[in-house]
């Protein structure tokens, strides 16, 4: 029986489809790397188990955010899930799962820019930093035209700013924003109210016509929306944060 078992095993190993994603480790818990440098959180876990469960061997590329679509439209990787948002924009070349999580933009701004909602900052004179292909740049170039727009690689060096008083305010999502306050409480101020229209919607990303993988990564999507599979991710990397959009009202991510 145990000859068995190891011989079914190994033929599943030999037989199992390789599953490429890219992800930028940048975006903590859901997109990190632990102690080893191993990659680590809520999209990784999702993935370990969906490759499990539809029998793929799952490789992990650590990609810097604006190379991620390049990567996916050259096939150099199978799909994206980085915690990247559907946009109309992003619709034209690419194809999306079913939405996994949402989230709203929030603002960190300087406390001595006087900000407080974002008509505020979308005014002539005021500087608002961005990471570069970001929800949160986009809607500031379709939305706030009066201001001055910075656009960074990098999320920590748009935050630098606004702590050093180079910019009146940073747009990114929520737990993004109480994160960087958090860290820099003296010199910045949190704004947490929604003032999109609707939540930005999280979703992987695949290449158009890759419809097999679109409906197994839908199913398992939907499969771990009802079992509970995305509270025990919640539970595991998103405790604190979860306590927190609870104390100030907002809207969870799952």
């Amino acid at each position: 029986m145990k000859k068995f078992l190891l011989l079914c095993l190994l033929f599943f190993s030999l037989n199992a489809k390789e599953l490429i994603v890219g992800m930028e480790l940048a975006y903590p818990p859901f997109e990190m790397s632990d102690a080893k440098g191993n990659p680590s959180g809520v999209s990784v876990d999702f993935l370990k188990e969906f490759a499990k469960e539809n029998n793929y061997t799952l490789q992990i590329q650590n990609i810097a955010w604006d190379g991620l679509i390049p990567a996916l439209r050259s096939k150099k990787i199978d799909l994206i899930m980085s915690s990247m948002s559907v946009s109309e924009q992003r619709k034209k070349v690419l194809d999306f799962t079913i939405p996994y999580a949402k989230a709203n933009l929030a603002i960190l701004s300087a406390k001595k820019s006087n900000i407080n909602s974002i008509d505020d900052l979308n005014k002539k004179g005021k500087v608002i930093a961005l990471k570069r292909g970001t929800s949160a740049h986009i809607y500031a170039q379709n939305n706030l035209s009066n201001a001055k727009i910075l656009v960074f690689d990098k999320e920590s060096a748009a935050i630098l700013e606004v702590v050093q008083g180079k910019a009146d305010g940073f747009i990114y999502d929520q737990m993004s924003i109480y994160k960087a306050w958090q860290k820099n409480s003296d010199q910045t101020k949190a704004i947490f109210t929604p003032f999109e229209e609707h939540p930005e919607q999280w979703a992987i990303a695949l290449n158009k016509n890759n419809e097999k993988l679109k409906i197994e990564l839908n199913n398992f999507i939907q499969k771990s929306k009802e079992n509970g599979f995305f509270d025990d991710l919640a539970q595991k990397y998103l405790k604190d944060i979860q306590e927190i959009f609870k104390e100030q009202k907002l809207e969870f991510f799952f």
